[in-house]
């Protein structure tokens, strides 16, 4: 749709020519007529007319000089139009939804010098058939649920694939995210097959995000193309919650908006088994589980290390094993000394407590133990500064101006505002992707 400036812009354009035509009729001195100056815009559109077998992923790239976009249009070749907007940087005109296999479309484009002279461009193309092999990559995060500030956007491709790093630029390129209020981020690609986005600091709370996995059609490497369109809106709680836990003093913190409000003793990794120290987030949590190592043990019970225990109120910390749970048996070593498997071990009134108290996305930061967070052991995007989280992005390495809304989908404003009550468990138990060492309990 054209803005008002757009129209006006066109309106001033049709009396300027009507003026010259009116002028041009009065004759000069020699009684010539004047035809109105050309454009000194230029504008230039892609695909180039007649190219055929374009991915359905395919944007209008928009190039002028010496001028602007007034408006850009796509059509099918029943004539129906496809709607769509421009990248934030004006590089590429991207349609809201994939388009259609087999298809011949048809792009017009005008663009306007200083003078508010028109200059137009077309093009006409046609989308290739639809490929055998399609890879669906999913958006872990669900839209019905507030999680702590402390979340990744994550995307996560089937567990047998992995992106080429040649393509990877352009799947970040067909991820979109917004927010509201806006906080500039990036992605960082984990593995070739797990990428997470975030901003610079943790989300401000009660933000909306709004991400768009536009994958169909993006080629993959060989014969692979992605597979859907997914847009979703992503809402994080009001409250910015942070649990600190230091080993120097053996205490758990739980603070809201900055204020502490409960201290409790724990007990961390004895010596052998140290408890990892960096910044987590709480990745799923379980009212009751089974903490269960007899498959590294050849499924027998016996000693300190093999075992099949019980355990209320766990909070998952790392794909690895690190929870903060329960430990009813430990409550004397509790602000004393360590003695668990790596866990934070807290009494079962504390562990109800702390469980109520936290929410999925909730960053948890621990302090002072031997060992540090493997990289990738768990949702680790706030325990890398933003200087090597930037670093994992093929579109916004170092020293590059990383912008969240660099980009325009089409976000569907229709989806479902879910609000849930705080302490609900997520929807969606946490999937192991990669990173970190297998740790006992």
């Amino acid at each position: 749709m054209r803005s008002r400036r757009s129209r006006l812009w066109t309106s001033l354009v049709a009396v300027a020519l009507i003026a010259g035509v009116v002028s041009g009729c009065s004759g000069g001195e020699d009684g010539t007529i004047v035809p109105p100056a050309e454009s000194v815009a230029r504008l230039t559109l892609t695909p180039e007319a007649g190219e055929t077998g374009m991915p359905v992923s395919t944007e209008l790239g928009v190039t002028v000089t010496d001028g602007g976009v007034e408006e850009v249009t796509l059509r099918d070749e029943d004539g129906d139009a496809v709607s769509g907007a421009m990248r934030a940087d004006g590089s590429a005109w991207v349609p809201d939804s994939p388009l259609e296999y087999r298809t011949r479309y048809t792009a017009t484009a005008s663009a306007v010098d200083a003078e508010h002279r028109v200059v137009t461009a077309e093009t006409s193309f046609t989308t290739m058939a639809e490929p055998r092999d399609r890879v669906e990559a999913s958006l872990w995060n669900t839209a019905d649920y507030e999680y702590g500030h402390a979340m990744p956007v994550m995307i996560d491709f089937p567990p047998d694939f992995e992106v080429p790093e040649k393509h990877r630029a352009q799947v970040e390129r067909r991820l979109f995210v917004t927010s509201d209020p806006p906080q500039p981020g990036v992605w960082h690609w984990f593995t070739g097959g797990h990428l997470e986005y975030r901003p610079e600091s943790f989300w401000k709370p009660g933000s909306v995000v709004t991400v768009r996995a536009a994958l169909e059609g993006v080629p993959l490497g060989g014969d692979r193309y992605g597979a859907g369109d997914v847009t979703r809106k992503i809402h994080f709680d009001d409250t910015a919650r942070v649990i600190e836990v230091s080993n120097e003093d053996k205490v758990m913190v739980a603070k809201e908006n900055g204020e502490a409000v409960k201290s409790m003793d724990i007990s961390l990794g004895k010596a052998s088994t140290p408890s990892y120290s960096g910044t987590m987030t709480v990745m799923e949590k379980l009212e009751h589980t089974v903490f269960d190592t007899t498959a590294q043990c050849g499924g027998r019970v016996s000693g300190d290390d093999c075992y099949r225990t019980p355990v209320d109120w766990a909070q998952r910390l790392t794909w690895s094993g690190q929870f903060i749970h329960s430990a009813p048996w430990s409550v004397a070593d509790q602000g004393v000394r360590n003695v668990s498997h790596g866990c934070v071990n807290v009494s079962a009134g504390n562990a109800e407590w702390i469980f109520d108290f936290a929410r999925v996305g909730d960053p948890v930061i621990i302090t002072g133990t031997e060992a540090e967070l493997p990289y990738g052991d768990g949702f680790t995007a706030f325990d890398l500064s933003w200087e090597e989280f930037r670093e994992g992005s093929y579109l916004a390495g170092p020293g590059a101006d990383a912008d969240a809304d660099a980009g325009t989908g089409s976000p569907d404003t229709d989806l479902p505002d879910v609000r849930h009550v705080r302490g609900a468990a997520h929807p969606h138990p946490a999937r192991r992707r990669g990173g970190g060492r297998v740790r006992r309990y």
